[in-house]
């Protein structure tokens, strides 16, 4: 089990995994279709993508929150 600490790292990087798969996949296909070399590009698109978002996700992750809170009610 890993220490309390990591649940924000660690689900930046869960999401923006699934986040930059689905986008890349959608992406890759309607630019090559699903031929033979889709697979191949997929991943390639995917990694190069997941790492981009992972720390972009650690980054605006606070804001988001930030936002989210001004913007839903508060308990009285």
């Amino acid at each position: 089990m890993l220490p309390r600490q990591v649940a924000p790292a660690l689900f930046g990087l869960i999401l923006s995994g699934l986040m930059s798969l689905l986008v890349s996949g959608i992406s890759t296909y309607r630019a090559v279709g699903l031929g033979e070399r889709y697979a191949g590009l997929w991943v390639s698109a995917w990694l190069t993508a997941w790492l981009v978002a992972f720390p972009v996700v650690l980054v605006v992750a606070p804001l988001a929150r930030r936002t989210v809170a001004l913007l839903v009610e508060r308990r009285p």
